[in-house]
């Protein structure tokens, strides 16, 4: 595509000859194979897009990869938008991104419904207990996944240490976390320190496609060139279609309001949360539990079981957070029509900015593949992202099994610690089943979130 053309062009038939149905075809697919989190979604486009079509060559994907991770937000259904981007222009992005978060959107909205509409039914309250109880097994699964890929070696591993140990002692703050972190990384790989020229493998891509032998192929394409003219008026676009919901309602129902706050938090949280899905949630779930008082922690992770067991981003979760916010602060509007307007509300601020980062910085990125520096910044905040995993299991644990915390205070550290009294002994077991299934018996997520389910369901129909 000429420099200055039009983006949203999408011809038949690309010079690499995979064509927009193809294309559409293969996002669908994607979409609804986009369970397991970040890490497993990640994996599901790297066999598809690389191994199976050979559309993308390993390099590439793990550049694409290494951009979205340094963005805030969601970087598996960011790096569907690059990649779509890369294959069909910003036609290609806006389907491959849009169809990745619909799926998940329209089940953790029904299953919304369900939980305010019949949340007190022993069916439901025991579906949730049971995947509540799974949820801790599956997030320690990933600590492992994403650990092994990250913590190449020992300077890592103790990045990974300081960071949980600065969340969980000292309630730093996740971005300050994050810049600290890339540019120890930055600064590592530029002096020449061992620990920090770091391949950047992801998702056991080993050696791999070539990209010269992909379907792309290994020099940049045209139309994913630097253009000022077209990314002046694409980011203008997506600025406007972020900010503007938000001006509207700060001017019509003032900043007290549950809408306005929900816009505002949420927007907020897709600018500094970066890391990814299991990154963002500890902040979330800290400001929507303690400070907002949105909902309680048990229906935080009510929530989570709800993204886990859909397809879509695990960041997903925050549309039931909106939902639940503004089910009980809906004023003159009636609860479910408040909780659904908040559901869409909260979706749009927290992806619009996602095209909005792609969109942007993309072509540039497309031009520093292979970059070292950029490569050490990435091992670091990798690094960092493992810690705040570990920081939001151990969150988890804390609420799923006991039902009293006390806080200890002292040399500037706030501690939530477990009440032992006040364990909940069929969590815990049921828990340790989910375990049990996922890391000696390889069970796959799914069955074991179904398995547990099914168990909390039997179990709160007996009592």
């Amino acid at each position: 595509m000429a420099a200055g053309s039009d983006p949203l062009r999408t011809a038949e038939a690309e010079p690499h000859g995979v064509t927009f149905g193809e294309a559409l075809q293969v996002w669908l697919r994607v979409a609804a194979l986009s369970f397991g989190g970040p890490a497993g979604q990640i994996a599901v486009m790297h066999r598809i897009l690389v191994e199976e079509k050979r559309w993308v060559g390993d390099g590439r994907f793990l550049n694409a990869l290494n951009y979205c991770m340094l963005l805030p937000g969601p970087e598996a259904q960011q790096l569907a938008v690059y990649l779509g981007w890369l294959l069909h222009r910003t036609k290609g992005g806006l389907v491959a991104g849009c169809l990745f978060v619909l799926p998940g959107f329209a089940a953790i909205l029904a299953l919304s419904y369900v939980y305010v509409l019949f949340g007190n039914a022993q069916i439901v309250v025991g579906l949730f207990f049971g995947l509540k109880a799974a949820v801790l097994a599956v997030v320690l699964n990933a600590v492992l996944r994403i650990g092994k890929r990250a913590l190449a070696n020992s300077t890592l591993v103790v990045i990974a240490i300081a960071a949980f140990a600065a969340l969980f002692l000292f309630n730093v703050p996740f971005p300050a976390l994050i810049v600290v972190a890339g540019m120890v990384g930055f600064i590592g790989n530029r002096t020449g320190l061992a620990a920090f020229q770091v391949s950047g493998e992801h998702c056991g891509a080993g050696a791999g496609l070539a990209d010269a032998d992909s379907a792309i192929g290994a020099a940049v394409p045209a139309h994913a060139r630097p253009n000022l003219s077209w990314s002046v008026r694409v980011s203008s676009v997506f600025l406007l279609l972020w900010l503007t919901p938000i001006f509207v309602l700060l001017a019509t129902l003032g900043s007290g309001d549950v809408f306005s706050q929900i816009a505002i938090f949420f927007s907020k949280m897709a600018v500094v949360t970066f890391g990814g899905a299991y990154a963002v949630l500890s902040y979330v779930a800290q400001e929507a539990v303690q400070n907002y008082g949105w909902l309680a922690p048990g229906e935080m992770l009510d929530g989570l079981g709800m993204a886990e067991t859909t397809p879509g981003p695990l960041i997903q979760v925050v549309q039931f957070v909106g939902f639940m916010g503004a089910w009980r602060g809906s004023g003159a509007l009636d609860p479910l029509l408040a909780a659904t307007l908040a559901a869409v509300l909260t979706t749009w601020v927290t992806f619009v900015p996602c095209f909005l980062w792609i969109f942007l910085g993309a072509p540039f990125i497309e031009t520093l593949r292979n970059n070292k520096a950029l490569s050490g910044a990435m091992s670091a905040i990798t690094a960092a992202v493992v810690g705040v995993i570990v920081n939001l299991s151990v969150w988890f644990a804390l609420h799923s099994l006991f039902q009293d915390l006390g806080l200890w205070h002292g040399f500037g550290m706030q501690i939530d610690l477990p009440v032992w009294s006040s364990v909940d002994i069929p969590a815990a077991l049921l828990t340790a089943t989910a375990m049990l299934a996922i890391f000696r018996f390889n069970v796959p997520m799914l069955a074991t979130l179904a398995g547990s389910a099914l168990v909390g369901v039997a179990w709160f129909a007996i009592r």
